[in-house]
């Protein structure tokens, strides 16, 4: 597991994109604590489009800009 600053995951994106495709998974903290895991999507979300990018919280608020 890596654990960085949003800053770094701002900055080196695809970097560690490529860290997740080889398993990795990465915990992005904003100062010390935790925000964000960015795991591989396993084989059965990948045949389930419908469950890929499902949102499981309760409301979103999403901004025009």
């Amino acid at each position: 597991m890596i654990s960085i600053a949003t800053q770094e995951a701002r900055s080196h994106l695809s970097r560690f994109l490529n860290e997740v495709l080889e398993g990795e998974e990465i915990i992005i903290k904003r100062g010390n604590t935790p925000v964000e895991r960015i795991v591989p999507l396993d084989k059965k979300t990948e045949k389930s489009p419908s469950s890929a990018g499902q949102i499981t919280s309760g409301s979103v608020k999403l901004s025009d800009a």
